[in-house]
């Protein structure tokens, strides 16, 4: 069994992606990774250039800024990616540069990889997920978060990145494809997309809500600050547990304090009633799934 990683980063440090640490919470399981580096405006391209492994395969690429209709850039970078993956290799474990895989799951994923690898039905692997909101301690807890995403994939280059690259569909270019049949495995995904210092976050909200909407609604939606304000009534549950080994360092580093109080949290009746079922059945009403999931 070949397994190769890829993901795709620009202005890492601009935008203070922890995608290093993404890229090393995985390396481990992997015989190949590829690395899209887009032109940026900071040292992202030395940045992965001093990860060193010889594993390691840039990949130097330029955004097309054109494509603001549904983040569709993203799911062009991720492909860029995934396309130059060498055909030997099996499987395909992407992950975003705000992403994570805890050590503890690598024997998980290995296994699951092994299990499934001559069943041709099995298309992906689908991980659960744990979203941190405006601070490590804090993961968030309604609706709002996906709570599980495919992000290993056959080495099928028929399947494409979907919409804004959360997650993929097989089929032509261009056409909406269909779902991947895919298995879950007892594995998370740790996402530290929103949980980052407010000038940075701001930072973010800025350029990556252009990927989406005109100047002027960006402007509206996130306004001018400095300093991105973090909702401190947002539904959150306090971790239990660690985070990856991988982000230890950068976690000691954080230097900002958020203010939070989950137990003040606004929850809706959509949020409670959704809850309480999920709590007591697993089942999730009306939860969106961009995958078919296949019984074990």
């Amino acid at each position: 069994m070949k397994i190769a990683g890829f993901t795709f980063i620009r202005n890492a440090l601009l935008y203070d992606y922890p995608v290093l640490e993404a890229i090393r919470s995985i390396l481990p399981l992997c015989d190949y990774f590829v690395v899209a580096v887009g032109q940026s405006d900071d040292e992202t391209l030395e940045l992965v250039r001093r990860i060193g492994d010889p594993k390691i395969h840039i990949l130097e690429t330029v955004w097309d800024d054109r494509l603001r209709e549904g983040g569709r850039v993203l799911a062009q970078e991720t492909n860029k990616a995934f396309d130059a993956i060498p055909p030997e290799y099996d499987w395909c474990f992407y992950i975003q540069a705000d992403e994570c895989v805890h050590e503890a799951d690598w024997p998980a994923i290995r296994a699951g990889m092994e299990r499934w690898l001559e069943d041709p039905d099995t298309e992906g692997l689908l991980f659960k997920y744990r979203h941190f909101y405006g601070s490590y301690d804090y993961i968030g807890a309604s609706r709002r978060w996906y709570r599980r995403e495919v992000r290993i994939v056959r080495n099928n280059k028929q399947i494409r990145s979907y919409r804004d690259a959360q997650g993929f569909r097989i089929g032509a270019a261009g056409t909406e494809g269909r779902k991947l049949k895919v298995r879950l495995l007892d594995a998370y995904i740790y996402h530290y997309g929103w949980v980052k210092h407010p000038a940075a976050q701001q930072r973010k909200q800025q350029s990556f809500n252009r990927l989406w909407h005109s100047d002027e609604t960006v402007r509206q939606m996130v306004g001018d600050s400095e300093s991105y304000g973090y909702d401190g009534l947002e539904p959150l549950e306090r971790l239990s547990g660690t985070h990856p080994a991988v982000m230890q360092p950068r976690i000691a580093a954080a230097n900002w304090r958020f203010t939070g109080d989950p137990v003040q949290a606004r929850w809706s009746w959509k949020d409670r009633v959704s809850r309480f079922f999920e709590q007591h059945t697993g089942w999730r009403p009306g939860e969106y799934r961009n995958y078919k999931l296949l019984d074990d």
